[in-house]
């Protein structure tokens, strides 16, 4: 505030070369307690404490420099009473001869507490003119109302709460509640030095005000109510009414004022606006302006109300949209974390996936659609769909970000849209991972020797952008070593480059990654993130990636020999004996029978059988011809047909995907006490209160 507009009383001296006091203002019996003509002819360090006239020396030794200087010094009035004060010493030109003051002090004191709240027009010009302005620009309802006391106080009252509807603060929808409504206090605050307030007062409490009190008046009617003077009576009739024994000590004797917030019609809570004894009572114009204020406040406080509530929609779907568990192969460890955008930022549209694929293998998905708000949530809800139901059918990563790309460009027929994803497979039994990204940042992938390297992915367009292909490459992965997908919100931000943060993430997946708990290494690649209040959304995805052991998957070539179905019986039922799963055996003989007589028929070349021990046991035949096999209802007098229909009744899963050489038909079966669906444990994602706050 200008220092016309503070509540202070200035006292302005003329001074010669001696420090003597040549000129007075006519408000010295208000400041110092003397009349001016007291003032005249004395020298200015009879005007300070003792313990301060050397400091006033040095702002009258850098006045004759032609100086101007300020400090805060204890002047001594006429009852002897000490005060500080802001003292500034104002040098002055002036002619050779006469008594012309040759410098200014301006000596500057707090008003008399009996004095403040005395000018009408400063009130209104300190809540009305910059404060609402300023403080609106905020559109978080805690800090909305905080700025709300921050301005009440000291300006209009020395006391003041918010407090607003509960079902505000929770984002929904505001009903002209009165009376029995439940509200919540969201800021209090006090410069009278009485710790009584915020105590007897909690920030945060939920209440609702009991009938016979001033508040419950107020809830009532929509009306401001005005106490002059809350005598020892009513007060002590209020705590008793609501059962709070302290009110009665703290409103006795105090002038109160309960200011409604309405806007559009509607109630949103009310401001309690209180003076202890010893400063004016509010009159009716105090109401007035009061009322002004409210008015103004409920408008912002209504901005934040509709702000957060969709925010909280948006997030709601956002998180409703994103997987709530991730699966994956026993032998890979997976650990996810996904923080939505700061409150400056809209929601965005990242998301994350672990899918667990059949014959050891898991699907690692991490994707961004460009863009904020609702529709990017829904877009990427869309996509996630498309995408976890292309895994499941087990289509390849560079055909899976095809088909999702003709799926952007027919969602941008209605509206423009793109996205940028990474997918990856990651075979467990093989050690081989298969990436195909479409316009996405580099993965990155940490070897067990601590080296780690951006992976060099075929580029691509994002998806819904015409302008190339999407291939995938295949990599030799050592087993342990650690591969992070991520999106852009994790390594870029308004004050730092993209290759910065590139850097930074290589510098948290250091030398000692690979022997770092996996929840170590999900907490420090969110480390110093927090801090950003421009933060886009970020979706971090983190496989360890170890292949399933030696003793636990076991593969034979077999002929084109019909002969090659009795001996991959006794091959199966050999190695189910050293697995110590005989009571499997008769069915898988029987499943490895039908899978190889299928592939007699329809495939030419030498046949792969394969068997996988992990949660469940599963059992593939490779081989040479890429015509996916389909389910038939053989009639009464057909000779064949019969055999996948025998494999669906018998195998708890079965299906079939193409390869480069050809195709893969599997099958898989529980394994007795063993849970065939397990997921990534429970975890405490960061920015989870961000998805549930109220």
């Amino acid at each position: 505030m200008p220092a016309a507009d503070s509540d202070s009383r200035t006292l302005v001296l003329g001074i010669d070369r001696s420090g003597r006091v040549v000129q007075c203002g006519g408000n010295a019996p208000a400041v110092l307690g003397h009349r001016p003509e007291e003032l005249l002819g004395r020298l200015t360090g009879s005007l300070v404490a003792d313990d301060a006239r050397r400091d006033l020396e040095g702002l009258l030794e850098a006045v004759a420099a032609g100086q101007e200087r300020t400090a805060v010094l204890p002047v001594r009035r006429a009852d002897e009473t000490r005060t500080d004060a802001v003292v500034t010493a104002q040098p002055l030109v002036a002619a050779e001869a006469g008594p012309a003051p040759t410098a200014l002090l301006h000596i500057r004191v707090a008003l008399p507490a009996g004095e403040r709240f005395q000018d009408p027009a400063r009130m209104r010009r300190a809540l009305l003119d910059d404060p609402l302005t300023r403080f609106g620009a905020s559109l978080d309802l805690d800090q909305t109302a905080k700025g709300l006391v921050d301005v009440i106080v000291p300006h209009f009252c020395t006391t003041a709460t918010v407090l607003v509807l509960e079902s505000l603060v929770a984002a929904d929808e505001v009903h002209a509640e009165s009376g029995d409504a439940v509200l919540r206090r969201l800021a209090v605050t006090s410069d009278d030095g009485n710790a009584m307030w915020p105590a007897t007062f909690p920030q945060g409490e939920v209440l609702v005000y009991p009938a016979g009190t001033p508040y419950r008046e107020c809830l009532d009617t929509g009306r401001p109510v005005h106490l002059p003077q809350v005598d020892a009576e009513l007060a002590a009739e209020i705590a008793r009414v609501w059962r709070r024994p302290p009110v009665a000590e703290l409103l006795s004797g105090t002038s109160m004022v309960l200011l409604p917030l309405i806007t559009r019609g509607t109630l949103l809570g009310l401001l309690v606006c209180t003076r202890v004894p010893g400063y004016r009572r509010f009159d009716r114009y105090d109401v007035e302006i009061g009322m002004e204020f409210a008015a103004r406040a409920a408008i912002v406080i209504d901005n934040a109300r509709l702000f957060s509530r969709e925010r909280a929609t948006a997030l709601t779907l956002q998180r409703s949209l994103l997987p709530n568990r991730l699966s994956a192969p026993s032998s890979v460890e997976v650990r996810h974390r996904y923080l939505p955008g700061s409150k400056l930022v809209e929601v965005g549209g990242d998301w994350y996936e672990s899918i667990a694929l059949p014959g050891a293998r898991v699907a690692l998905i991490v994707g961004d659609v460009a863009g904020h708000g609702v529709r990017a949530a829904v877009t990427m809800g869309r996509l996630r769909t498309a995408l976890h139901t292309l895994a499941n059918l087990e289509f390849a990563p560079a055909d899976a970000l095809h088909v999702l790309h003709e799926l952007m460009i027919e969602l941008g027929e209605q509206e423009p849209h793109f996205a940028t994803c990474v997918y990856a497979v990651y075979d467990a039994g093989t050690g081989t991972l298969e990436i195909a990204s479409a316009g996405h940042l580099p993965p990155l992938l940490v070897r067990p020797d601590g080296t780690n390297e951006y992976l060099e992915v075929p580029p691509a367009p994002p998806l819904g952008v015409s302008g190339g292909a999407i291939t995938s490459r295949v990599f030799d992965v050592e087993d342990g070593s650690v591969f992070v997908i991520y999106t852009d919100g994790l390594v870029e931000n308004r004050g730092r480059d993209i290759d910065d943060g590139l850097e930074r993430l290589r510098e948290v997946f250091g030398p000692d990654s690979a022997d770092r708990p996996m929840e170590d290494l999900a907490k420090a690649t969110l480390g110093g993130v927090y801090a950003d209040h421009h933060r886009d959304d970020i979706a971090v995805l983190i496989a360890r990636l170890r292949r399933l052991p030696a003793d636990r998957r076991v593969s034979w070539t077999l002929p084109a020999d019909p002969a090659a179905v009795k001996r991959a019986r006794g091959l199966v039922r050999t190695q189910l004996n050293r697995w110590e799963l005989d009571e499997l055996s008769y069915t898988t003989e029987l499943l490895a029978s039908e899978l190889i007589t299928n592939a007699l028929r329809y495939a030419p070349g030498p046949i792969q059988l394969r068997m996988l021990l992990e949660r469940t046991l599963v059992l593939e035949v490779l081989d040479r011809s890429a015509a996916l096999p389909r389910l038939r209802h053989a009639h009464d007098d057909d000779e064949n047909g019969r055999g996948l229909l025998v494999v669906s009744q018998l195998a708890h899963r079965w299906g079939s995907r193409r390869t480069a050489a050809g195709k893969v038909v599997w099958c898989e079966q529980t394994v007795p006490g063993v849970d065939p669906d397990a997921y990534e444990p429970a975890q405490a994602w960061p920015g989870e209160n961000h998805h549930r706050e109220s």
